[in-house]
């Protein structure tokens, strides 16, 4: 920016938007100065280098609220979780599927954890039929990345939401 550039000839864009031509980095400097603007070296790698003329401050502000703009219409991807047992009543089933649905609705991935406790070790099948009857009740919103998987004494999947068709 204006006394920082160190090249003798640069290609010189006007504050409206019109070529000025390629000119002595003085006289670019010259004709900045005379509008009361800055002059911002916008492409350094071109030959010769691509200066144009304009306010700064002002070019710097409108870059923030671009940036800014760009972050507010991301969207942030959660991981919900729902737990559940391997005796679970229809009720709280369908509690849990409708928190699950919802949640794929927003747009976040659901986590389903299945807890076993002491002797239910032992009937791992059932608990995989539950999680198996999850995943085929979330099969029309969403689609499964991983799993069942058994860690320990829990058995996990993931799911996440239908991406658009």
């Amino acid at each position: 920016m204006n006394e920082q550039i160190r090249v003798n000839k640069v290609r010189v864009i006007g504050a409206e938007g019109d070529q000025l031509g390629i000119m002595n980095i003085r006289d670019a400097q010259d004709a900045a100065d005379e509008l009361g603007l800055d002059l911002v070296e916008i492409s350094p790698n071109a030959e010769p280098p691509v200066c144009k003329i304009l306010d700064h401050g002002k070019h710097k502000y409108e870059q923030q609220k671009k940036a800014a703009e760009a972050r507010k219409k991301q969207k942030v991807i959660d991981v919900k979780e729902v737990k559940i047992r391997p005796t679970i009543g229809e009720h709280d089933y369908q509690v849990k599927l409708r928190n699950a649905r919802r949640f794929l609705g927003e747009g976040n991935k659901v986590k389903v954890t299945l807890r076993f406790r002491g002797r239910e070790m032992a009937h791992i099948d059932l608990g995989m039929e539950v999680m198996n009857r999850f995943k085929v009740d979330l099969s029309d919103i969403g689609k499964v990345e991983f799993g069942p998987k058994m860690e320990g004494r829990q058995a996990m999947i993931l799911i996440g939401p239908e991406t658009a068709k």
